[in-house]
């Protein structure tokens, strides 16, 4: 996972991302009302928590995110997307924030981010895609 986190930023770097936006499935768990949420016990393991899709958007100095928990058939298969409830945090912090630098990077910063992007075989081609094949 963090190299993923780190491929995203040398992206956001190496091609001078204006905005970018991560979506992932993950394990959620919220603190109790009146509660503070024990550190110790990951949300993968909690009998109480939650699957959930987490939108992060980020532009230079500027991180929105939403959560939206998913809702299960019976079955167990994807039935939707449910509303959370909760006030909107102003800061995200973690292995998939801040993903643009601090500063406006130099030209030879983004040459350098595009050359261990395609040592890593990440070229321009490979990250428009083929969508017609998804």
């Amino acid at each position: 996972m963090n190299e993923f986190a780190n491929t995203a930023r040398l992206i956001c770097v190496a091609y001078r991302a204006t905005a970018a936006v991560l979506v992932v499935e993950s394990w959620m768990k919220l603190a109790k009302p009146g509660e503070s949420l024990d550190p110790t016990e990951p949300p993968s393991e909690a009998l109480d928590r939650q699957e959930v899709v987490a939108l992060m958007g980020e532009v230079p100095g500027q991180q929105r995110q939403r959560i939206l928990p998913i809702i299960r058939t019976d079955a167990g298969g994807f039935f939707g997307f449910g509303d959370f409830d909760v006030p909107e945090m102003d800061e995200i912090q973690g292995r998939f924030a801040q993903l643009f630098p601090p500063k406006q990077p130099s030209g030879d910063a983004r040459q350098l981010a595009r050359a261990m992007l395609t040592a890593m075989g990440v070229t321009e081609q490979s990250l428009r895609g083929d969508w017609q094949g998804n």
